[in-house]
């Protein structure tokens, strides 16, 4: 099968400073592809490079078989965008909303699709509700069902759930993933590891480079990273001790637990081996968290603006 995006080597400057350099990226149709990394990273500027809202300054590709350069026209019609900021008319009511986004997209059977939309995001018992009285997750259904009316192949969400409680996210997540069964293709960025860890696969951007790409368990094994878990008494004053350890890179709290990182397992052991022998202290291998290679990955990337 056509890739849905296969793109090499995309730069783009904004005066001086580069935020994007050499990014190569292949999703293949029907993937739901997370974007992870710390704020100012290149994520936004990436997939606006990639639905073609922005030209790269170098580098080439296509997506959805299209030309990103040439016939980035062609991909806006094909897309769904949900960005970071609810961008909908709050004194409308939802299905106004959805009723002039029809019309712009010029869609024929407005009164069809709209209905469809409403049903299938939970949204028709509200329909009449203006959409400046909605809560964040009924803002995000709101905006979710928007972005489908117009039954896109690919689908663009940019921190689509921050400030959104746990089950209105789950519910949004199942959602998403109901839609990349039926085929549509799903780019997202995100702050939280658990839903990182619900996309097929996912790529790391530290300040415009490419850290590393693959599904989830293949990023944390190509880390390097060593973790050890260690429980017991006094665990803050064992923390503080550890930081400056040699062969520690990160000490992180998981409620009663610490997770120790390091790149070599022989040094974080010796750094362990003293508390190890203290009365009530465990300390045990674990498997490093995505949390923990996020974290190791920047304390490993160089702030592009500095």
């Amino acid at each position: 099968m056509t890739p849905a995006i296969d793109v090499h080597g995309l730069v783009k400057r904004f005066g001086a400073k580069t935020v994007v350099d050499d990014f190569s990226i292949r999703v293949e149709a029907g993937q739901i592809y997370g974007f992870l990394g710390p704020n100012g990273s290149g994520k936004t500027t990436t997939i606006r490079m990639l639905c073609g809202l922005l030209t790269p300054d170098a580098g080439e590709g296509r997506c959805l078989g299209l030309d990103i350069r040439t016939e980035s026209a062609a991909i806006k019609r094909q897309v769904g965008y949900m960005t970071q900021k609810f961008s909908f008319w709050e004194d409308l009511s939802i299905a106004e909303n959805l009723d002039f986004v029809a019309r712009m997209y010029g869609l024929p059977d407005r009164k069809r699709r709209v209905a469809g939309a409403l049903d299938r995001l939970g949204l028709a018992n509200r329909r009449a509700q203006l959409a400046g009285e909605l809560s964040g997750g009924w803002k995000q259904r709101l905006a979710l069902a928007a972005c489908i009316l117009h039954e896109p192949k690919l689908l663009l969400l940019d921190e689509p759930t921050a400030g959104v409680d746990p089950k209105a996210r789950r519910e949004f997540w199942d959602e998403i993933h109901h839609l990349a069964h039926d085929g549509l293709t799903v780019l997202v960025s995100t702050h939280y590891m658990d839903e990182a860890e619900r996309c097929h696969a996912i790529a790391y951007l530290a300040y415009g480079k490419l850290m590393t790409q693959g599904p989830v368990d293949a990023v944390i094994a190509r880390s390097g990273l060593v973790t050890r878990e260690v429980s017991g008494p006094d665990l803050g004053r064992i923390a503080d001790a550890l930081q400056a350890a040699p062969g520690v890179e990160m000490v992180a709290a998981f409620g009663a637990r610490l997770h120790v990182s390091g790149p070599d397992g022989a040094a974080l052991d010796a750094a362990l081996r003293p508390w190890a022998a203290e009365a009530g202290v465990r300390v045990e291998a674990t498997e490093p968290t995505l949390e923990d290679v996020f974290i190791h990955l920047m304390n490993r990337s160089t702030d592009n603006f500095q």
